[in-house]
């Protein structure tokens, strides 16, 4: 490690701790400071040590707190003081995280850094929802896309290519322009009736998994008053979501067993 320090750039993974790596765990126990995101859990966040600096850059569609400039400013200059710096990211740094973005500051610094990549939410939310991103004879391939551009930009896409029905297609970041992507979906000849999920808070006890058609998408959303963060999936995959369930099933039994102990501690009074 050189006088300015050393950043790694860590992937956090969707929201259980027990998805991070080995080595982003080994690192967090190991650093001097830790810069990390709203997405990352408070389980996750229970995992660096008592004493270690702490510094919250979180932010928010339509509420940035920290600007990427300053975030970026903030790294260097905790690295130019020659600490060992974790820059922790929910999911993985380079899935729409802005993860080269902040790489390519330190490397005009000068600054050593690591990469160590996270479960990505895509897969995570995925799999803790029953839904396989691919599945042999429904979908070939799988598209990842961003619901959201700099600065409020037009989303402006190629839904032709998009709107492919032997793909899943997983889209980060897309509650405000969901009327948008669905419209244009459709339009571009996506089935109305394509199978399609939204997955809140996915990966954690909170998790809120909601299973629908492209069409009632948007709609059924708000009737749940589902909020960011939130995962989209649209393909033939999400109906499978029913038959290989296994996460939903066990936060529902574990709130059972909770009011049947509930339930017995007031019958014992």
């Amino acid at each position: 490690m050189n006088s300015k320090g050393f950043v790694s750039l860590v992937g956090a993974g969707p929201g259980d701790a027990e998805l991070m790596t080995v080595k982003a765990v080994r690192l967090l126990q190991q650093a001097d400071a830790v810069v990390y995101d709203r997405l990352v859990s408070d389980q996750i966040l229970s995992l660096i040590p008592t004493g270690v600096s702490r510094i919250s850059v979180g932010k928010e569609v339509g509420k940035h707190c920290v600007p990427q400039e300053q975030i970026n400013e903030i790294i260097i200059n905790l690295a130019k003081s020659g600490r060992r710096i974790v820059r922790l990211k929910g999911g993985d740094p380079y899935m729409f995280g802005r993860g080269g973005e902040e790489i390519l500051a330190l490397r005009k610094h000068h600054i050593d850094f690591e990469v160590v990549p996270g479960i990505t939410a895509a897969s995570g939310c995925s799999t803790y929802s029953g839904i396989p991103l691919t599945h042999r004879g429904i979908s070939r391939r799988v598209q990842f896309i961003t619901g959201h551009f700099n600065n409020n930009e037009p989303l402006d896409l190629n839904w032709q290519s998009i709107a492919d029905p032997d793909s899943t297609l997983v889209i980060y970041m897309g509650l405000s322009n969901l009327p948008l992507a669905v419209h244009s979906l459709i339009d571009a000849g996506l089935p109305a009736s394509t199978p399609a999920a939204a997955i809140q808070n996915g990966t954690t006890p909170s998790q809120q998994r909601l299973i629908t058609t492209l069409d009632q998408l948007n709609d059924a959303i708000h009737q749940q008053r589902m909020k960011a963060p939130v995962m989209i999936i649209i393909g033939e995959v999400v109906s499978l979501a029913d038959e290989l369930d296994w996460f939903q099933q066990s936060l529902e039994q574990q709130e059972n067993r909770s009011e049947e102990e509930q339930l017995r501690k007031k019958n014992a009074r």
